[in-house]
C-alpha cells in the first residue's frame, strides 16, 4: 500500500515540482506588498530608558600628564624610583630607608635622629632629600666648577650626575671618582657605581638646589 503512494502521488508531485522550477528558476516579488509608504515610524526613546546617551565633549578640559622632561622633580622622581621604586615606606636588606634610601647616619648628619619616624612620614623624607642634596652641593661646589661638561670614562660629567651619584655613595667617593678620572669608581652593596649614576641621571636641572654647608632639616 505505502509503496503505491510513493508511485502514485509523491513521485509525479516532485517530478512536477523540479519542472516548475527548471521553468521558473526566480520568483518575482511585488515590493508594493512590503511599502511602509502611510506608516509613521519616527519616535524618539526617552533618557530614562534610553541605552546610550550623549556624553558631554571634553575637548576643552584639562589633561593630565605624566611627563616631566629633565625637570627637578623629574629628577627627584627618577632617582626614586632606582632607589625603592618610589616607595616611601620600604627598607632594603643594608637597612636604608625609604624613598630614597637614606642611611641613619645620613639622617643624623641632616637633623634626623628617629628613623621609625622618618620612615613613616613622606613629607619629612622629601624635606631630607632637599637639605642632603643641598649639603653634597656644597662639599662638592668646587668639583662641579672644575669637572661639569668635560667626559670621564666615556660619560659626560653634569652638575645633576653628580648630586645622584652623590646620594648613592656619598660626596667623597664622588671626589675620589672624579679628582681620579675614573680610576677609584665606588660600587654599593649591589653592584651600582659611581660611573652609573653619573651617566643615567645627567642632564636634569638641579639649579634649584642652593649649596649650604650645614644644611639641616626643620621638623
Amino acid at each position: 500500500m505505502n509503496t503505491k503512494i510513493v508511485s502514485n502521488v509523491i513521485i509525479p508531485f516532485a517530478v512536477c515540482l523540479l519542472i516548475a522550477l527548471a521553468i521558473y528558476p526566480t520568483t518575482i516579488l511585488n515590493p508594493e506588498q512590503y511599502s511602509t509608504d502611510g506608516i509613521d515610524l519616527k519616535f524618539d526613546a526617552p533618557k530614562k530608558i534610553a541605552m546610550v546617551e550623549k556624553k558631554e565633549e571634553t575637548k576643552d578640559q584639562p589633561v593630565f600628564t605624566p611627563y616631566l622632561g629633565k625637570s627637578f622633580e623629574a629628577f627627584k622622581e627618577a632617582l626614586a624610583f632606582k632607589e625603592s621604586q618610589g616607595n616611601y615606606f620600604t627598607v632594603n636588606t643594608f637597612g636604608y630607608l625609604g624613598k630614597y634610601q637614606f642611611g641613619k647616619e645620613t639622617l643624623k648628619m641632616i637633623g634626623i635622629y628617629n628613623p621609625t619616624y622618618f620612615l613613616n612620614t613622606p613629607e619629612l623624607q622629601e624635606k631630607a632629600f632637599i637639605a642632603n642634596a643641598k649639603r653634597n652641593k656644597w662639599i662638592l661646589r668646587k668639583d662641579i666648577k672644575r669637572f661639569v661638561g668635560k667626559k670621564i670614562g666615556g660619560v659626560k660629567i653634569t652638575e645633576s650626575g653628580i648630586l645622584a651619584a652623590a646620594h648613592l655613595a656619598g660626596a667623597g667617593s664622588v671626589k675620589k671618582y672624579l679628582r681620579s678620572y675614573g680610576a677609584n669608581n665606588f660600587a654599593d652593596g649591589y653592584g651600582t657605581t659611581v660611573r652609573y649614576y653619573l651617566k643615567r641621571f645627567s642632564g636634569y636641572d638641579t639649579s634649584f638646589i642652593t649649596p649650604e654647608k650645614r644644611a639641616k632639616v626643620s621638623i
